[in-house]
């Protein structure tokens, strides 16, 4: 073994290093674990490194006495018994007596200081807390500078769950709302703990969890019948509260997936055009007078389309397809583009022709990864296919 491959003093301050980044150390001293004293790793000369490079090897045992001195571990050593050189002392193991010892070595004493510092103020006004900070300490330390903020989120939130106010609204000394939005993910987690299952709303986002109001989700929509416009309004966006309230004069209603489509169709009586927004199907969900009407859904002709056709139907299982059939996709074979990442999801609510065509996509029976948007759908097409829908 060279002399490069012995184990450094920087190896094993680098050793104890790790142990601290691991957040052993803390942990272990809140959570009661026996960690001290703690054995390092040496890699030692050999008994014939020994009669072969017996300076080398002095030099290396008086690096590590030196490093004993200054950072505070422990050697140990072994009788090393030699032919032509006797009986050697020579270091066997390295050990780290005690927490406080560790600390020393990597510079963290006052860090651990500072963390047993918070985990006593934070639990004595939150003790349900206190297994989450001994779990993750240097996650705690890693926010110390806004941790005092943090304990007066949480404490708001334990007086006043299910508030039902705009965070801009809350009231808390020295947090504002970038404050919460920033450490976000942070608070999320410990809200969790903090506030009883009761308390916590289903959803995924903070706001509707824990109990806060949240933005209106707005729906935008086209009236294309003059008669129906609503003081002269044709195009408005309004909360999907509202439009649940707003029980238009029309049977027939297109959901439109592309923006530009929604506002290039023509006049048509009594007919409504909603713009989808993509994934954001869900709010469209809340207006249940929608499902007394003719609805039509049209998408792009690819997976993801089919998708999204799927999840509409989940809300509106009457709702019809428009403009997504294998005719439309072959009468546009010069309008083709390839879809990136193709969707796998399992699709249960597509009528047979639909599920025929999503087949073949997904088998690329006219080509790897097709898809035809719908804004590449020539217009005439489209005026042909509202023409053929004819009146309810």
């Amino acid at each position: 073994m060279s002399a490069s491959a012995w184990t450094t003093p920087a190896e094993l301050v680098t050793q104890v290093q790790r142990l601290w980044d691991r957040g052993e150390v803390l942990r272990a001293g809140i959570q009661g674990e026996a960690l001290f004293p703690k054995q390092l790793r040496l890699r030692r000369p050999t008994a014939r490194d020994l009669g072969e490079r017996f300076d080398e090897v002095r030099r290396w045992i008086r690096a590590l006495e030196e490093g004993s001195r200054e950072h505070g571990y422990v050697l140990e050593f072994d009788e090393v018994d030699h032919r032509q050189l006797g009986t050697n002392q020579v270091p066997g193991r390295v050990l780290i007596p005690t927490e406080a010892a560790a600390l020393r070595i990597i510079g963290k004493t006052r860090a651990a200081e500072r963390f047993r510092a918070l985990r006593e103020q934070t639990v004595a006004v939150l003790p349900v807390l206190a297994d989450w900070m001994g779990a993750r300490p240097l996650k705690v330390l890693e926010h110390e500078a806004h941790w005092d903020g943090f304990v007066l989120v949480l404490q708001w939130f334990a007086r006043r769950p299910r508030s039902g106010l705009y965070r801009r609204q809350l009231e808390i000394e020295g947090v504002d709302t970038k404050f919460i939005e920033t450490h976000r993910q942070v608070l999320a987690d410990l809200l969790e703990l903090v506030l009883p299952a009761e308390d916590l709303e289903q959803g995924s986002s903070f706001d509707r969890r824990f109990g806060l109001r949240e933005k209106p989700a707005l729906v935008r929509f086209r009236i294309l019948d003059e008669s129906q416009h609503l003081h002269g309004l044709s195009d408005l966006s309004v909360p999907a509260t509202e439009l649940a309230k707003l029980e238009l004069g029309v049977e027939d209603i297109i959901v439109t997936e592309n923006e530009v489509n929604g506002l290039a169709l023509l006049p048509r009586p009594r007919t409504l055009v909603v713009f989808g927004q993509g994934y954001a199907l869900e709010k469209l969900g809340e207006i249940p007078w929608l499902a007394t009407r003719r609805l039509f859904y049209w998408g792009d002709i690819d997976t993801h389309g089919f998708a999204m056709l799927d999840r509409f139907r989940g809300h509106f299982p009457r709702a019809q397809s428009l403009l997504m059939d294998r005719a439309t996709f072959l009468a546009h074979r010069p309008m083709w583009v390839t879809e990136k990442t193709p969707s796998t999801e399992s699709l249960t609510r597509l009528t047979e022709p639909e599920n025929a065509l999503h087949r073949e996509l997904l088998r690329g029976t006219w080509g790897e990864r097709l898809r035809l948007e719908q804004e590449r759908i020539g217009f005439g097409w489209v005026r042909e296919a509202l023409e053929k829908l004819g009146a309810r």
